[in-house]
C-alpha cells in the first residue's frame, strides 16, 4: 500500500504529520492526522500549590497563554469556594476579549488566511502573511501589526504583561485599572471594531467573491454532521469567558446543556495507539469511530461551533452578522425552529471574524462599564480548598481545567481538556475526507492538491502544545535510542 506523508503540517502551533494511505488504485484508503509530541502537564503540575496555577500552565503556549490564565484561575476559585467580585470578573472578561480579538486576527490573516487571500494552489513560498500582505496591501498590513499592538497593549495593562499575564489569581485580580487606562482601553477598542468590520468585509470580496473558494466553503469536500458545543450566556448567546456549556445535534436542535463542573458527565475520552492526543466525545451518545451522524459522540468545539450551538451574540453588530452567516450558509432551520446548523469547515474561518467583531465590541462594552476602574477586586479566599473546575472558551474551543488538592491547597490531581483535544477526532475525519475528494488515482498528487489536504485542519486553528498529555495507564509511548551513527540500538514501548 503506498503511503504519502505531509511531515511536518504546516501553519499551526506544535507537531504534526499526516500519513495518507492508497490502495491499488491509487485511491486513498485511509489517513492518520498524527501528533508525535508528548508534554505532560498533567502530571509535572501534581504537588504544586494551586495557586501557581493560573501563571504556570499559561507557560504551555505562547498562542494563547490567556486561555489558560483565565481557566485556572476560575477552577483556583472554585478549589477555594470564593466568588471574586464583579469588578474583578469585568476585568477578568475585558482582558480576555482583548486576547480573543488579537488570536483571531492572527489566525485569519497569518494562518488561514494565505490560502484563500493567496490560493490554495500558489507558490509555498507565497503562502505566508507576507504573501496576504502583497495581496491586499501595505496599508491593511499594517492595519494587522496594529490590531495585534492594540490587542496586546489591553493585556499589558490588566494582567501585567503583553504574554503570560500575571494578575488573574484565586479570589479575582491582583490590582485595578485607572481612569487613564481606561479610556486608552476605549480608544483601542473603538479602533478595534473597524477593525473587525473591515475584516468581514475583505472576507466577503476575496472568498465569498469567489466563486471557487465559496463552491469550497458550500461543498461536501470539507463537510462532516457532528454535534457542537460552546459556552452560552442565561439568554442562550456565544459567551466566551463564563456560562453553561451548551451542546446541539447535528441537525441543530439542542441535546443537552451543562454546568462546567459536570463535565465528566459529559465528556469521556478515548486513546489510539498511533498518537499521543487523546480523542474526548459524548458520553451519553458513546465513541463509534471516526464517523459522524446523529449515532457518533464525535463533536467539534470551535467559532463554527460555538456559533452552532448559541441562539445569538450579545453584541448589535455581531448579531446582525450572525444572522447574515446563517442566512447564507445554512441550508435549513433545525426542526425546532432554531436556525440550522453549517456543517462546512471552512466556514469556521467566516465564523471567527465573526467572533472578532463580537470581542472587539465587547471590549467597548466592558470599558465603559462604571465598575471598571473600582478597587474591589478581590475576594480573599478564607475556606480550606477542596476541588474545583474552571471552564472558558478558548479560540479553539471549550478549556477545561479540573483540579483536586489536599487540604493545604497542593494539587493532587489534575486534568486538562482543552480546545483543540475537543477537536481531534473530527480533525482527522476532516483531513481524511478531503484526502479523499483531492486525491485520485490515475492523477499526479500535487503540492496545491496536499495543502487543500491541510486546509481542512487548518480551519480548526490547532495548537498542539497544550493539547497532549497523558492518561495514566493508558497513554502509548515509544521511545527510539540511536546510537552516534543514527543506528538503531534499542525501542521502548509502553501500551503500544
Amino acid at each position: 500500500m503506498e503511503r504519502i506523508t505531509i511531515d511536518p503540517v504546516t501553519r499551526l502551533e506544535g507537531h504534526g504529520k499526516i500519513e495518507i494511505f492508497l490502495d491499488e488504485r491509487g485511491d486513498v484508503a485511509n489517513t492518520y492526522f498524527q501528533i508525535p509530541e508528548l508534554r505532560g502537564f498533567e502530571r509535572f503540575c501534581v504537588g504544586r500549590p494551586v495557586e501557581e496555577m493560573p501563571t504556570l500552565t499559561n507557560r504551555i503556549c505562547g498562542v494563547c497563554p490567556e486561555a489558560h490564565h483565565m481557566a485556572a484561575a476560575k477552577a483556583a476559585d472554585a478549589v477555594y469556594h470564593v466568588t471574586p467580585p464583579r469588578p474583578a470578573r469585568l476585568l477578568r472578561e475585558l482582558l480576555y476579549s482583548a486576547f480573543y480579538f488579537t488570536d483571531h486576527t492572527t489566525h485569519f490573516y497569518a494562518l488561514g488566511g494565505p490560502d484563500f487571500v493567496v490560493g490554495p494552489d500558489a507558490p509555498v513560498s507565497e503562502r505566508s502573511i507576507l504573501g496576504v500582505v502583497r495581496k491586499v496591501g501595505l496599508e491593511v498590513g499594517g492595519r494587522v501589526i496594529q490590531a495585534r499592538r492594540s490587542g496586546h497593549r489591553v493585556i499589558e495593562i490588566i494582567g501585567g504583561r503583553g504574554v503570560h499575564p500575571a494578575t488573574a489569581v484565586p479570589g479575582g485580580m491582583t490590582k485595578s485599572i485607572s481612569e487613564d487606562e481606561r479610556a486608552e482601553i476605549a480608544g483601542l477598542a473603538r479602533w478595534a471594531i473597524g477593525f473587525a468590520q473591515g475584516s468581514l468585509e475583505l472576507f466577503d470580496e476575496v472568498v465569498m467573491g469567489n466563486p471557487a473558494y465559496r463552491e469550497l466553503l458550500t461543498g461536501e469536500e470539507y463537510t462532516d454532521r457532528t454535534y457542537y458545543m460552546g459556552l452560552v450566556d442565561a439568554e442562550r448567546r456565544v459567551n466566551f469567558y463564563d456560562g453553561q456549556v451548551r451542546v446541539v445535534r447535528p441537525d441543530g436542535d439542542p441535546f443537552g446543556q451543562y454546568d462546567p463542573a459536570d463535565y465528566r458527565d459529559w465528556v469521556a475520552e478515548r486513546v489510539e495507539p498511533w498518537t499521543y492526543l487523546k480523542f474526548p466525545y459524548l458520553r451519553q451518545v458513546g465513541w463509534k469511530g471516526f464517523v459522524d451522524g446523529v449515532d457518533s459522540g464525535v463533536y467539534v468545539a470551535s467559532p463554527l461551533a460555538r456559533l452552532n450551538a448559541a441562539d445569538g451574540m450579545a453584541t448589535p453588530l455581531a448579531q446582525a452578522e450572525f444572522e447574515r452567516y446563517f442566512a447564507t450558509l445554512a441550508a435549513q432551520p433545525a426542526p425546532s425552529g432554531r436556525h440550522g446548523v453549517v456543517h462546512n469547515r471552512l466556514a469556521t474561518h467566516w465564523a471567527r471574524l465573526i467572533e472578532l467583531l463580537y470581542a472587539a465590541e465587547r471590549m467597548l462594552e466592558l470599558a465603559t462599564d462604571p465598575e471598571i476602574t473600582s478597587d474591589d477586586v478581590r475576594a480573599v479566599p478564607t475556606e480550606t480548598p477542596t476541588e474545583g473546575v474552571g471552564t472558558v472558551e478558548a479560540p479553539r474551543g471549550t478549556l477545561t481545567h479540573h483540579y483536586r488538592t489536599d487540604e493545604r491547597g497542593i494539587l493532587t490531581a489534575v486534568n486538562l481538556i482543552v480546545g483543540t483535544t475537543n477537536n481531534y477526532a473530527p480533525i482527522s475525519m476532516s483531513v481524511r475526507r478531503a484526502a479523499q475528494a483531492f486525491i485520485h488515482g490515475g492523477e499526479v498528487v500535487t503540492d496545491g492538491l496536499l495543502n487543500r489536504v491541510e486546509m481542512a485542519f487548518r480551519s480548526y486553528d490547532p495548537c498542539f502544545g497544550c493539547a497532549t498529555h497523558s492518561l495514566p495507564g493508558q497513554m502509548p509511548l515509544q521511545v527510539t535510542i540511536h546510537g552516534a551513527d543514527g543506528a538503531i540500538l534499542d525501542v521502548l514501548r509502553q501500551h503500544c
